[in-house]
Protein backbone atom coordinates (compact mmCIF):
# COMPACT_ATOMS: atom_id res chain seq x y z
CA UNK A 1 0.00 0.00 0.00
CA UNK A 2 1.61 3.51 -0.99
CA UNK A 3 1.55 6.47 1.17
CA UNK A 4 -0.24 9.68 -0.44
CA UNK A 5 2.41 12.23 -2.19
CA UNK A 6 3.39 15.18 -0.01
CA UNK A 7 1.33 18.11 -0.72
CA UNK A 8 4.62 20.09 -0.39
CA UNK A 9 7.07 20.99 -2.98
CA UNK A 10 10.60 19.06 -3.65
CA UNK A 11 12.99 20.40 -1.10
CA UNK A 12 10.62 22.61 1.36
CA UNK A 13 9.66 18.84 3.01
CA UNK A 14 10.28 19.91 6.92
CA UNK A 15 13.35 18.58 8.99
CA UNK A 16 11.80 16.29 11.68
CA UNK A 17 14.89 16.82 13.94
CA UNK A 18 15.26 20.77 13.07
CA UNK A 19 12.83 21.98 16.01
CA UNK A 20 12.06 26.31 15.44
CA UNK A 21 14.27 28.89 17.26
CA UNK A 22 12.48 30.72 19.82
CA UNK A 23 11.46 34.09 19.13
CA UNK A 24 14.32 36.42 19.87
CA UNK A 25 13.76 39.54 22.11
CA UNK A 26 13.90 42.34 20.35
CA UNK A 27 17.02 45.12 20.53
CA UNK A 28 16.92 48.05 22.61
CA UNK A 29 16.74 51.08 20.81
CA UNK A 30 19.78 53.63 21.12
CA UNK A 31 19.40 56.80 22.29
CA UNK A 32 21.13 60.12 20.38
CA UNK A 33 23.56 61.25 22.95
CA UNK A 34 22.85 64.93 21.51
CA UNK A 35 19.23 64.81 21.50
CA UNK A 36 16.79 67.92 22.71
CA UNK A 37 13.59 67.53 24.69
CA UNK A 38 11.96 68.37 21.97
CA UNK A 39 13.55 66.06 19.58
CA UNK A 40 13.26 63.10 21.86
CA UNK A 41 9.21 63.58 22.63
CA UNK A 42 9.24 63.63 18.57
CA UNK A 43 11.33 60.40 17.83
CA UNK A 44 9.76 58.38 20.54
CA UNK A 45 5.84 59.39 19.24
CA UNK A 46 7.28 58.67 15.95
CA UNK A 47 8.60 54.92 17.20
CA UNK A 48 5.04 54.68 19.22
CA UNK A 49 2.84 54.94 15.66
CA UNK A 50 5.36 52.23 14.12
CA UNK A 51 5.12 49.73 16.86
CA UNK A 52 0.98 50.43 16.65
CA UNK A 53 1.21 49.30 13.35
CA UNK A 54 2.93 46.08 14.52
CA UNK A 55 0.42 43.49 16.16
CA UNK A 56 2.86 41.81 18.09
CA UNK A 57 3.46 45.15 19.71
CA UNK A 58 -0.03 46.64 19.33
CA UNK A 59 -1.64 43.60 21.44
CA UNK A 60 -0.09 43.82 24.65
CA UNK A 61 -0.66 47.29 25.23
CA UNK A 62 -4.37 46.83 24.15
CA UNK A 63 -4.38 44.17 26.98
CA UNK A 64 -2.36 46.64 29.28
CA UNK A 65 -5.15 49.24 28.55
CA UNK A 66 -8.25 47.33 29.47
CA UNK A 67 -6.54 46.22 32.52
CA UNK A 68 -5.62 49.19 33.56
CA UNK A 69 -8.97 50.86 32.72
CA UNK A 70 -10.35 47.79 34.50
CA UNK A 71 -8.57 48.59 38.03
CA UNK A 72 -9.86 52.08 37.79
CA UNK A 73 -12.96 51.56 37.31
CA UNK A 74 -12.65 48.74 40.59
CA UNK A 75 -10.04 51.44 42.66
CA UNK A 76 -12.39 54.44 41.86
CA UNK A 77 -13.61 54.82 45.16
CA UNK A 78 -10.45 54.76 46.71
CA UNK A 79 -8.88 56.94 43.90
CA UNK A 80 -11.28 59.51 45.37
CA UNK A 81 -10.19 59.75 48.63
CA UNK A 82 -6.94 60.22 47.03
CA UNK A 83 -7.77 62.62 45.58
CA UNK A 84 -9.65 64.73 48.34
CA UNK A 85 -6.12 64.63 50.31
CA UNK A 86 -4.90 66.53 48.00
CA UNK A 87 -6.11 69.58 49.08
CA UNK A 88 -4.35 68.74 52.30
CA UNK A 89 -0.77 71.06 52.13
CA UNK A 90 1.07 67.40 53.15
CA UNK A 91 -0.06 65.70 50.04
CA UNK A 92 -0.24 69.26 47.74
CA UNK A 93 1.88 67.31 45.50
CA UNK A 94 -0.02 64.09 44.93
CA UNK A 95 -1.75 65.11 41.64
CA UNK A 96 1.79 65.36 40.04
CA UNK A 97 3.00 61.46 40.58
CA UNK A 98 0.62 59.82 38.20
CA UNK A 99 1.80 62.61 35.74
CA UNK A 100 5.36 61.91 36.17
CA UNK A 101 4.67 58.10 36.25
CA UNK A 102 3.08 58.06 33.01
CA UNK A 103 5.76 60.27 31.53
CA UNK A 104 8.68 57.85 32.51
CA UNK A 105 6.52 55.06 31.06
CA UNK A 106 6.71 56.87 27.72
CA UNK A 107 10.40 58.05 27.80
CA UNK A 108 11.80 54.65 29.14
CA UNK A 109 9.51 52.34 26.62
CA UNK A 110 10.63 49.65 24.82
CA UNK A 111 9.69 47.04 22.37
CA UNK A 112 7.90 44.49 23.74
CA UNK A 113 9.58 40.77 23.83
CA UNK A 114 7.84 37.33 24.07
CA UNK A 115 6.48 36.56 26.94
CA UNK A 116 6.86 33.75 28.90
CA UNK A 117 4.07 31.22 30.96
CA UNK A 118 6.23 32.30 34.24
CA UNK A 119 5.55 36.01 33.74
CA UNK A 120 1.70 35.63 33.12
CA UNK A 121 1.04 33.40 36.10
CA UNK A 122 3.24 35.79 38.55
CA UNK A 123 1.31 38.81 36.95
CA UNK A 124 -1.77 36.73 37.68
CA UNK A 125 -0.69 36.46 41.11
CA UNK A 126 0.32 39.98 41.94
CA UNK A 127 -3.05 41.21 41.08
CA UNK A 128 -4.98 38.01 42.83
CA UNK A 129 -2.76 38.90 45.81
CA UNK A 130 -3.90 42.47 45.80
CA UNK A 131 -7.57 41.38 45.89
CA UNK A 132 -6.71 39.34 48.13
CA UNK A 133 -5.42 42.24 50.28
CA UNK A 134 -8.32 44.18 49.80
CA UNK A 135 -10.76 42.32 50.83
CA UNK A 136 -9.03 41.59 54.22
CA UNK A 137 -8.40 45.38 53.96
CA UNK A 138 -12.51 45.80 53.26
CA UNK A 139 -13.37 43.51 56.21
CA UNK A 140 -11.77 45.36 58.52
CA UNK A 141 -12.08 48.90 57.03
CA UNK A 142 -8.78 49.73 56.60
CA UNK A 143 -9.30 52.16 53.98
CA UNK A 144 -5.32 53.39 53.64
CA UNK A 145 -3.70 49.84 52.64
CA UNK A 146 -6.97 49.12 50.23
CA UNK A 147 -5.77 51.84 48.35
CA UNK A 148 -2.16 50.91 48.20
CA UNK A 149 -3.19 47.51 46.81
CA UNK A 150 -3.67 49.71 43.54
CA UNK A 151 -0.04 50.03 43.02
CA UNK A 152 0.61 46.00 42.80
CA UNK A 153 -2.06 45.38 41.35
CA UNK A 154 -1.45 47.76 38.14
CA UNK A 155 2.42 46.35 38.98
CA UNK A 156 0.85 42.54 37.77
CA UNK A 157 -1.18 43.68 34.91
CA UNK A 158 2.07 45.31 33.04
CA UNK A 159 3.69 42.09 34.31
CA UNK A 160 1.02 39.53 33.03
CA UNK A 161 0.29 41.12 29.47
CA UNK A 162 4.43 43.05 28.68
CA UNK A 163 6.30 40.11 30.43
CA UNK A 164 9.69 40.42 32.05
CA UNK A 165 11.34 42.50 29.80
CA UNK A 166 8.68 45.57 30.01
CA UNK A 167 8.36 45.14 33.56
CA UNK A 168 12.03 45.53 33.73
CA UNK A 169 11.82 49.32 32.94
CA UNK A 170 7.85 49.90 34.30
CA UNK A 171 8.05 48.91 37.65
CA UNK A 172 9.50 52.07 38.78
CA UNK A 173 7.55 54.33 37.18
CA UNK A 174 4.96 52.14 38.49
CA UNK A 175 6.07 51.91 42.05
CA UNK A 176 6.16 55.58 42.26
CA UNK A 177 2.27 55.82 42.33
CA UNK A 178 2.25 54.89 45.79
CA UNK A 179 2.99 58.82 46.60
CA UNK A 180 0.06 59.69 45.70
CA UNK A 181 -1.64 58.35 48.16
CA UNK A 182 -1.61 59.41 52.04
CA UNK A 183 0.13 58.10 54.74
CA UNK A 184 -2.14 56.05 57.08
CA UNK A 185 -3.81 57.67 59.97
CA UNK A 186 -1.71 55.47 62.74
CA UNK A 187 1.66 56.43 60.60
CA UNK A 188 0.75 60.05 60.82
CA UNK A 189 0.23 59.87 64.63
CA UNK A 190 3.70 58.07 65.24
CA UNK A 191 5.59 60.06 62.70
CA UNK A 192 4.45 63.51 63.70
CA UNK A 193 5.07 63.48 67.56
CA UNK A 194 8.84 61.98 67.32
CA UNK A 195 9.37 64.72 64.00
CA UNK A 196 7.99 67.81 66.51
CA UNK A 197 10.31 66.90 69.34
CA UNK A 198 13.46 66.57 67.21
CA UNK A 199 12.93 69.30 64.78
CA UNK A 200 12.34 71.17 68.34
CA UNK A 201 15.80 69.68 69.87
CA UNK A 202 17.92 70.65 66.69
CA UNK A 203 16.49 73.95 66.55
CA UNK A 204 17.28 74.80 70.58
CA UNK A 205 20.65 73.76 69.84
CA UNK A 206 21.26 75.56 66.70
CA UNK A 207 20.13 78.69 68.71
CA UNK A 208 22.02 78.43 71.54
CA UNK A 209 25.08 77.68 69.14
CA UNK A 210 24.78 81.08 67.93
CA UNK A 211 24.80 82.54 71.35
CA UNK A 212 21.37 83.32 71.74
CA UNK A 213 19.41 82.24 75.12
CA UNK A 214 17.65 79.31 74.13
CA UNK A 215 15.69 76.56 75.72
CA UNK A 216 13.35 73.92 75.53
CA UNK A 217 10.48 73.32 77.19
CA UNK A 218 8.40 70.18 75.23
CA UNK A 219 7.38 71.43 72.21
CA UNK A 220 8.31 74.85 72.50
CA UNK A 221 11.58 76.93 72.64
CA UNK A 222 11.46 79.64 75.15
CA UNK A 223 14.22 82.61 73.79
CA UNK A 224 15.59 85.32 76.40
CA UNK A 225 12.51 86.07 79.02
CA UNK A 226 9.33 86.05 77.31
CA UNK A 227 9.92 84.87 73.68
CA UNK A 228 8.06 81.37 73.09
CA UNK A 229 8.48 79.86 69.54
CA UNK A 230 6.27 77.00 69.59
CA UNK A 231 6.75 74.06 67.76
CA UNK A 232 3.67 73.08 66.27
CA UNK A 233 1.99 70.07 63.84
CA UNK A 234 2.96 72.72 60.71
CA UNK A 235 6.58 72.77 61.71
CA UNK A 236 6.86 69.22 62.28
CA UNK A 237 8.41 68.69 59.02
CA UNK A 238 6.13 65.57 57.73
CA UNK A 239 5.27 68.13 55.13
CA UNK A 240 8.16 68.26 54.25
CA UNK A 241 9.14 64.79 54.54
CA UNK A 242 6.52 63.42 52.22
CA UNK A 243 7.10 65.53 49.60
CA UNK A 244 11.44 65.70 49.14
CA UNK A 245 11.39 61.94 49.52
CA UNK A 246 9.27 62.08 46.37
CA UNK A 247 11.85 64.34 44.59
CA UNK A 248 14.39 62.55 45.45
CA UNK A 249 13.40 59.39 44.29
CA UNK A 250 12.28 61.59 41.24
CA UNK A 251 15.74 62.62 40.73
CA UNK A 252 17.51 59.15 41.33
CA UNK A 253 15.15 57.47 38.68
CA UNK A 254 16.13 59.87 36.00
CA UNK A 255 19.79 60.65 37.18
CA UNK A 256 21.14 57.62 35.26
CA UNK A 257 23.70 57.62 38.31
CA UNK A 258 25.64 54.36 39.69
CA UNK A 259 23.61 52.18 42.03
CA UNK A 260 25.66 53.19 44.68
CA UNK A 261 25.34 57.29 44.31
CA UNK A 262 21.46 56.41 43.90
CA UNK A 263 21.80 54.56 47.56
CA UNK A 264 23.43 57.22 49.12
CA UNK A 265 21.03 60.22 47.95
CA UNK A 266 17.87 58.11 48.65
CA UNK A 267 19.27 57.39 52.06
CA UNK A 268 20.16 61.35 52.68
CA UNK A 269 16.55 62.45 51.53
CA UNK A 270 14.86 62.48 54.96
CA UNK A 271 18.21 63.87 56.65
CA UNK A 272 18.31 66.77 54.30
CA UNK A 273 14.74 67.18 55.09
CA UNK A 274 14.82 67.33 58.66
CA UNK A 275 17.87 69.93 58.33
CA UNK A 276 15.79 72.24 56.32
CA UNK A 277 13.04 72.30 58.19
CA UNK A 278 15.33 72.78 61.86
CA UNK A 279 17.29 75.64 59.60
CA UNK A 280 13.51 77.41 59.15
CA UNK A 281 12.57 77.24 62.63
CA UNK A 282 16.17 77.99 63.43
CA UNK A 283 16.34 81.27 61.57
CA UNK A 284 12.52 81.91 62.52
CA UNK A 285 13.75 82.18 66.18
CA UNK A 286 16.65 84.31 65.41
CA UNK A 287 14.04 86.77 63.71
CA UNK A 288 12.03 86.37 66.76
CA UNK A 289 15.26 88.24 68.61
CA UNK A 290 15.10 91.14 66.13
CA UNK A 291 12.03 91.90 64.98
CA UNK A 292 9.06 89.74 66.40
CA UNK A 293 6.43 91.53 64.08
CA UNK A 294 8.81 91.26 60.85
CA UNK A 295 9.47 87.18 62.20
CA UNK A 296 5.47 86.21 62.68
CA UNK A 297 4.01 88.25 60.03
CA UNK A 298 6.73 88.01 56.88
CA UNK A 299 9.73 85.30 57.53
CA UNK A 300 7.38 82.57 59.20
CA UNK A 301 4.56 82.99 56.34
CA UNK A 302 7.40 83.36 53.65
CA UNK A 303 9.72 80.80 54.86
CA UNK A 304 8.42 77.33 53.48
CA UNK A 305 8.92 78.43 49.69
CA UNK A 306 12.48 78.59 50.67
CA UNK A 307 12.63 75.28 52.07
CA UNK A 308 11.93 72.96 48.67
CA UNK A 309 15.07 74.82 46.55
CA UNK A 310 17.13 74.83 49.89
CA UNK A 311 16.79 70.74 50.11
CA UNK A 312 17.07 70.58 46.01
CA UNK A 313 20.30 72.72 46.57
CA UNK A 314 21.26 70.12 49.36
CA UNK A 315 20.99 67.51 47.31
CA UNK A 316 22.48 68.53 44.23
CA UNK A 317 25.35 69.77 46.12
CA UNK A 318 25.93 66.45 47.21
CA UNK A 319 25.73 65.03 43.75
CA UNK A 320 28.38 67.13 42.83
CA UNK A 321 30.62 65.96 45.88
CA UNK A 322 29.88 62.53 45.19
CA UNK A 323 31.16 62.83 41.43
CA UNK A 324 34.32 64.72 42.51
CA UNK A 325 34.82 61.78 45.43
CA UNK A 326 34.95 59.22 42.86
CA UNK A 327 36.77 58.54 39.62
CA UNK A 328 35.06 56.28 37.28
CA UNK A 329 37.32 54.05 35.13
CA UNK A 330 37.26 55.08 31.64
CA UNK A 331 37.57 52.75 29.16
CA UNK A 332 40.28 53.84 26.59
CA UNK A 333 41.44 51.96 22.64
CA UNK A 334 43.34 48.57 22.83
CA UNK A 335 46.83 49.04 22.50
CA UNK A 336 49.99 46.48 22.45
CA UNK A 337 50.90 45.80 25.96
CA UNK A 338 54.39 44.73 26.96
CA UNK A 339 54.82 40.73 27.33
CA UNK A 340 51.46 39.91 25.45
CA UNK A 341 51.10 38.95 21.92
CA UNK A 342 49.71 41.53 20.04
CA UNK A 343 46.50 40.63 17.97
CA UNK A 344 46.40 38.68 14.83
CA UNK A 345 43.65 40.83 12.80
CA UNK A 346 43.61 44.98 13.16
CA UNK A 347 40.68 46.24 15.07
CA UNK A 348 40.30 43.04 16.74
CA UNK A 349 42.13 43.86 20.31
CA UNK A 350 39.59 44.55 23.08
CA UNK A 351 38.82 48.01 25.20
CA UNK A 352 41.40 47.82 27.95
CA UNK A 353 41.33 49.79 31.06
CA UNK A 354 43.67 52.85 31.39
CA UNK A 355 45.71 51.42 34.20
CA UNK A 356 46.85 48.39 32.92
CA UNK A 357 48.00 50.26 29.64
CA UNK A 358 52.68 50.41 30.34
CA UNK A 359 54.98 51.90 27.41
CA UNK A 360 56.52 49.80 24.79
CA UNK A 361 59.67 48.78 25.12
CA UNK A 362 62.70 48.07 22.80
CA UNK A 363 63.82 44.45 24.15
CA UNK A 364 67.04 42.69 23.89
CA UNK A 365 65.59 39.62 22.72
CA UNK A 366 62.77 41.13 20.41
CA UNK A 367 63.21 39.77 16.27
CA UNK A 368 64.95 41.91 14.42
CA UNK A 369 66.44 44.00 17.22
CA UNK A 370 70.00 43.79 17.83
CA UNK A 371 71.55 43.80 21.14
Amino acid sequence: MSTPASILPSGSRPDPARRPAAAAPPAIRPVPVDESLFEGVRRRLGEWVRDMGDADQRTPWLIIALLTAALIYSYWPGLLNARSSWDNPQYSHGWIVPICAAALIFWWRQPIGPVNTLARLVGLGMMIGSFAVRLICAHYSIVTIDMYTFVPALAGAFLMAGGWGLFKWAWAPIAMLIFMYPLPDEATRYLLGPLQTLATIMSTYALQTFGLDAYREGNKIILGESQVLGVVDACSGLRMLTIFVWLALMIVLVGGGEWWDNLIIAASAIPIALIVNATRITVTGVMYTINPEMAEKIFHDWAGYFMMPMALGLLFLEQAVLRKMVVTEELVPGTVVAGRPATAAAGASKPTRAASLVPIVNRPDAPGKSG
